[in-house]
């Protein structure tokens, strides 16, 4: 019989999401805000995956790489954010405990996946500064799918050895203390020793952060090389221009994805760590399409004109139309 709010694993089908401990106006807020902004960031990245399948100008290693990071990241905000949203809407808080585990597999082999495309871009940019006459010889089509293919393996394979020992475990509490599930807060609800799975969750993050990291620095310290030997100005700029997105990008992902995963002993500091779950799996998807659009000349000129095609030459030919009945 389980005492204290404890369950029996024989008994136990659904947790309790916590989530936001706060009055009912503020989580009315908070459901309309989070509307709103996941509503943008889908319009966002399907914004730029349209423009680069659409223009043919756009038909280069650089944005292919780049609409299938929108994607990824359209699929990373969808694991949560609208279980989230029906959560703080309805009250309904429960979560099935198989249901659980597959959204906290996906939220962190795309977590994973999107790591080892951004050092997949990084390799891009290293050819195309650092070897451009070969450019278009080595970063072929069947290439650039195999890095993606390359991309999703190695984010989902590590990532399944942790969810078979979580999905061993044998759970005695059922209220979650986060707002959808992450690791440290599922493992805690387990009456058994999870000191394994701590030790597999941390060395999994450290693999993945480390080896799509050491790429990256590897294909951006070639780059400052060769850039360097650049003579004019103009040259270096632009250049660099290709990479400052990027490496933004990078920078905000993996500063906030390390500091919640590559550390032991994640488990202690649930208040904070909801806060920087929602900065990585929530505003950077939105902010990332903004910084590549705002930073971007060809996707800027590409939107403007594909808006002007639509709207603006549409309602002119409507018009001669018009006057010429």
């Amino acid at each position: 019989m389980a005492t204290n709010g404890s369950i029996p694993m024989t008994g136990l089908t659904h947790f309790i999401l916590v989530g936001f401990q706060t009055s009912s106006t503020t989580k009315t807020l908070l459901t309309a805000v989070f509307s709103l902004a996941y509503a943008l960031t889908l319009l966002e990245n399907a914004t730029i995956v349209a423009i680069v399948k659409w223009d043919a100008k756009l038909h280069t290693p650089m944005y292919f790489f780049l609409s299938k990071l929108s994607c990824l990241e359209t699929l990373f905000v969808s694991i949560t954010l609208p279980n989230m949203l029906n959560d703080l809407a309805s009250g309904n808080n429960r979560i099935s405990v198989w249901g659980c585990l597959l959204q906290l597999y996906f939220f962190l082999s795309i977590g994973s996946s999107e790591c080892f495309l951004l050092a997949a871009m990084a390799y891009d940019r290293y050819v195309a500064i650092c070897k451009p006459l070969l450019y278009h010889s080595v970063m072929t089509p069947v290439v650039c799918w195999s890095l993606t293919g390359s991309c999703m393996f190695w984010g989902f394979f590590p990532t399944s050895f942790g969810i078979g020992l979580i999905a061993q475990l044998h759970f005695c509490h059922s209220r979650v203390d986060h707002y959808f599930c992450d690791v440290s807060p599922i493992i805690k609800l387990s009456c058994e020793d999870i000191s394994t799975i701590e030790l597999v969750d941390f060395v999994t993050s450290l693999f993945v952060l480390l080896v799509s990291l050491v790429l990256i620095i590897v294909s951006y310290t070639y780059i400052i090389s060769a850039v360097k030997k650049i003579t004019s100005d103009r040259g270096w700029k632009k250049s660099l221009s290709t990479c400052s997105s990027h490496l933004i990008v990078v920078v905000l992902f993996f500063g906030t994805t390390i500091f919640m995963y590559a550390r032991p002993q994640a488990i202690d500091s649930y208040d904070s760590n909801k806060l920087l779950s929602l900065l990585y799996s929530f505003i950077i998807p939105m902010l990332n399409p903004v910084i590549y659009t705002l930073r971007n000349s060809d996707i800027r000129n590409s939107i403007q004109n594909t808006f002007r095609i639509c709207f603006f030459d549409k309602a002119e030919s409507q018009t001669l139309a018009k006057k010429k009945v």
